[in-house]
C-alpha cells in the first residue's frame, strides 16, 4: 500500500495537467491535446524538481502510455492496420538504413565511441528509449553510455513533437502522408503519437499502426547485434527475445481483433479509444514534468549534433520514398 502511495502524486498531477490540455487542445485543435500536455508539463517542470512526483510521472509516461496504445486499438480495423503496416515496410527499409548509415559515419566523423554511437542509431531508426533498453545489455553498454543516448533522443522527441505537426501543416501533407512520415520518422513512440493525433485523427491512427511495426523491429536489429558482438568479442550471443519484445504490441492486436469481429460494441470501442487519447495526454504530461532541458544540453554536443545528423538524414529520406512512391 505504501508503495502505491508514492505513485499518486505524479499520477494525479499528470492526470490534472491531462485535463487542461484536453480542454486546450478542444479549443485549439490546430495544436492538439498532446502539444499542450507536455507543454504544460515542462512549464511546471521549470519551478523545480519534485522527488515526490518521480514515480507517478515514470509510471504515467510509460504504462499509461502502453495502455492508450492498447486501447487505441478498439478504433483499429485489422485488414487496415495489416494493410498500412505492410505498405511502410518499403519506407521503413530505406529510413532505417539511412538511420544506421548516418550513424556510423558520424561516429568516425566525431570519433564517438561505438557504444554510444550504436545505442543513439538505434533509438533514431527504432523506437527510441526502448529500443536502447534492449539493445544496451546486447552491446554491455554502461550506465554513462545510455544515459548520454537516451537524453540525446529524448531531446529530438520532444522538438518532434512541436515541428512535426508544424512542417506538416506548411508543406500540406495529406493525412496518410504525414501518419507514414511521424511514424517512421519520429523516435519515441509516445511522442509519434503526440505528433500523429496532434495533426489530425486519422494521422494519428496510421501514425500508431506504422509506429507499432517499425517496433517490431527491435527483434532482429538486436538478435543481430548479438550476432555481432559475439563474433567479435569471441563471447556468446547475449539476446532475450522477452525483453526485446514489445509485449504491449500484443495487446493492440487483440484490441483490434476484438474491434474488428464486433465482439465488441462500437459505443464501448469509441469509449474506450476516447480514455487511450486521453492517456496519450496525460502520459505526455508526465513527460514534460520529467523533461529538463538544462539537463538534456549538458552531456556535450557530439551526441547531441549525431542524433540531429541521424534524425534529419531518417525524416528526410522518409519523405523523398514517399514522395517516389506518391504516398504523400
Amino acid at each position: 500500500m505504501n508503495k502505491w502511495k508514492n505513485f499518486v502524486p505524479g499520477l494525479f498531477l499528470s492526470i490534472a495537467i491531462a485535463a487542461l490540455a484536453w480542454f486546450c487542445g478542444r479549443r485549439l485543435p490546430v495544436v492538439g491535446a498532446p502539444v499542450f500536455g507536455i507543454l504544460f508539463g515542462m512549464l511546471v517542470a521549470l519551478c523545480g524538481s519534485f522527488p515526490v512526483l518521480k514515480e507517478g510521472t515514470r509510471f504515467a509516461s510509460k504504462r499509461l502510455l502502453q495502455l492508450s496504445v492498447i486501447l487505441l486499438g478498439f478504433e483499429m480495423n485489422m485488414r487496415n492496420v495489416l494493410a498500412v503496416g505492410s505498405e511502410s515496410l518499403m519506407v521503413m527499409a530505406f529510413t532505417l538504413t539511412a538511420a544506421f548509415l548516418s550513424a556510423w559515419a558520424m561516429q568516425r566523423v566525431l570519433r564517438l565511441d561505438s557504444v554510444t554511437a550504436t545505442l543513439i542509431g538505434v533509438g533514431t531508426a527504432i523506437c527510441g528509449g526502448s529500443a536502447i533498453a534492449a539493445t544496451a545489455p546486447v552491446i554491455d553498454a554502461k550506465d554513462k553510455d545510455i544515459a548520454h543516448s537516451i537524453s540525446t533522443i529524448f531531446l529530438f522527441n520532444i522538438v518532434a513533437v512541436f515541428a512535426f505537426p508544424a512542417f506538416g501543416h506548411l508543406l500540406q501533407m495529406s493525412d496518410q502522408g504525414f501518419g507514414i512520415w511521424a511514424g517512421t520518422a519520429v523516435n519515441d513512440t509516445s511522442s509519434v503519437l503526440a505528433a500523429g493525433y496532434a495533426y489530425s485523427d486519422a494521422a494519428g491512427k496510421l501514425a500508431t499502426i506504422v509506429k507499432l511495426t517499425r517496433t517490431l523491429m527491435i527483434i532482429p536489429i538486436t538478435f543481430g547485434l548479438s550476432l555481432y558482438v559475439a563474433r567479435t568479442r569471441k563471447g556468446t550471443a547475449n539476446f532475450s527475445l522477452a525483453k526485446a519484445f514489445p509485449w504491449f504490441v500484443l495487446g493492440f492486436v487483440a484490441a483490434s481483433l476484438l474491434h474488428t469481429a464486433g465482439i465488441v460494441s462500437p459505443d464501448i470501442s469509441r469509449a474506450l479509444t476516447l480514455s487511450g487519447k486521453f492517456l496519450i495526454v496525460a502520459a505526455m504530461a508526465a513527460i514534460g514534468l520529467n523533461t529538463h532541458l538544462g539537463k538534456l544540453l549538458a552531456n556535450g554536443l557530439k551526441p547531441i549534433l549525431m542524433g540531429l545528423v541521424c534524425w534529419i538524414s531518417l525524416a528526410a529520406t522518409s519523405l523523398i520514398v514517399q514522395h517516389f512512391l506518391r504516398l504523400l
